[in-house]
């Protein structure tokens, strides 16, 4: 009975992954094997894995496949990603794995890891982390600091920044254990699931510009300030922030075209929700929708597609006009630069793809809309269809197709 118990726990503390989330580990670390044998620096390989602050057991994970490489350098890479975590999952994850790699002859030095504090009520070793929320559709996003409360007097840093307007709230948080597993579930529940872990300098530089170009932008503008310099000093300095562009490969004129393509489904993913034009915004072009399908005219199929098409493309240039092309082109290239920290470097560089194609807003009829934006309006009223419909749909009106792919033409 006993060892059913112990086979139990051990069990529930390695939770498996999902085939998505395994097909992304196996990408990362056979990443991270291709720069050892190229002779990566430890830096370069932190560049290369993306742990998730928020996901112990996928840490878990990273750490065991990280360590099955059996590298020299493989200690000091999971001494800089986890060696300042203080959670029993990581903890334990990270000894085993520095344990095992000893067994099989790789050298791990023994203050390879930050000492614990022996003396009741001393301040910790806490670790400097940041989280960055994804980009909504308004450019606002949250950049979290979490530290020491000794450095800031509290131990988070909540910051709501605009990209248009600066700062729009900035408060300090002093949480215990219990309040900080509160305060995540919290967000959460207001739909704030997904949270990227770029560098500190990164987050940073987002809080940077946030104030230098908007600092008179009330009292989140004014917390901040009496902050940045600890929070330079204990995080980073902005100015030693990645180079987005440099970091990523550059795309090939000749792969534009298929990218495009793909940015039609990219449109569809979760982190452009907030992206998707509202109801009310909405409303007058699935009218204009229904009528082209209504029409009394005797029009053929490919007659209706085309003006399906005329509306769809009126519609985005309505809905996202041509003089705020350059927000949702940064907007794109920020959410590339989030995608590839999350391992996802085929749907970066479809973001890229989009986010170029809007560098030349002037379009003519030939080249249509941009894919990107077309198709977050069509999806935007496959939706607001979908909603209007009664519980028993009738047969489908053409708008949507049976099986949930809409037949309005895309171009």
């Amino acid at each position: 009975m006993e060892r059913q118990k112990r086979a139990k726990v051990r069990t529930a503390e390695i939770a498996s992954l999902t085939p998505e989330a395994r097909e992304r580990l196996d990408r990362q670390v056979a990443q991270v094997a291709a720069a050892l044998a190229a002779g990566a620096e430890v830096a370069a390989l932190q560049e290369l894995v993306t742990p998730d602050p928020q996901d112990p057991h996928w840490d878990g994970h990273l750490m065991a496949s990280l360590g099955a490489l059996r590298h020299p350098a493989i200690p000091a890479l999971l001494a800089a990603l986890f060696g300042q975590a203080r959670d029993k999952v990581r903890r334990k994850a990270l000894n085993k794995t520095l344990h095992l790699l000893k067994t099989r002859g790789v050298a791990v030095p023994v203050d390879l890891l930050p000492r614990e504090e022996a003396s009741v009520g001393a301040a910790r070793a806490e670790a400097a982390a940041v989280f960055v929320s994804p980009l909504f559709g308004n450019g606002e996003s949250y950049v979290i600091l979490e530290g020491p409360p000794e450095v800031l007097g509290g131990n988070f840093l909540v910051a709501r920044i605009s990209d248009r307007e600066g700062f729009k709230e900035c408060v300090l948080l002093s949480l215990k254990r219990k309040q900080q597993a509160e305060f995540w579930e919290h967000l959460r529940e207001q739909g704030l699931v997904e949270w990227f872990s770029p560098p500190a300098a990164y987050a940073v530089r987002l809080l940077e510009e946030a104030y230098t170009g908007h600092p008179d932008t009330g009292a989140g503008a004014s917390q901040y300030a009496v902050l940045r310099e600890k929070i330079f000093k204990h995080w980073a300095h902005p100015e030693a922030a990645p180079d987005m562009a440099a970091a990523r490969p550059a795309l090939l004129p000749g792969e534009h075209p298929r990218l495009l393509e793909q940015a039609r489904q990219l449109a569809l993913d979760p982190l452009f929700h907030s992206w998707l034009p509202g109801p009310e915004e909405i409303k007058p072009w699935l009218d204009k929708l229904q009528e082209v399908q209504d029409s009394p005219l005797v029009l053929s199929d490919q007659q209706k597609q085309v003006r399906t098409d005329a509306v769809l493309d009126e519609a985005t240039r309505a809905l996202y006009p041509l003089k705020s092309r350059g927000d949702w082109r940064r907007r794109l290239l920020v959410t590339a630069y989030y995608l590839s920290l999350k391992g996802r470097e085929e749907d970066s560089r479809v973001a890229r793809a989009a986010a170029a194609d809007l560098e030349t807003p002037d379009r003519s009829a030939l080249t249509g809309e941009n894919p990107f934006l077309k198709a977050l309006v069509q999806y935007a009223l496959r939706l607001a269809w979908e909603i209007q419909q009664p519980r028993e749909t009738p047969a489908s009106s053409g708008l949507v197709a049976p099986t949930g792919e809409s037949l309005l033409i895309r171009r």
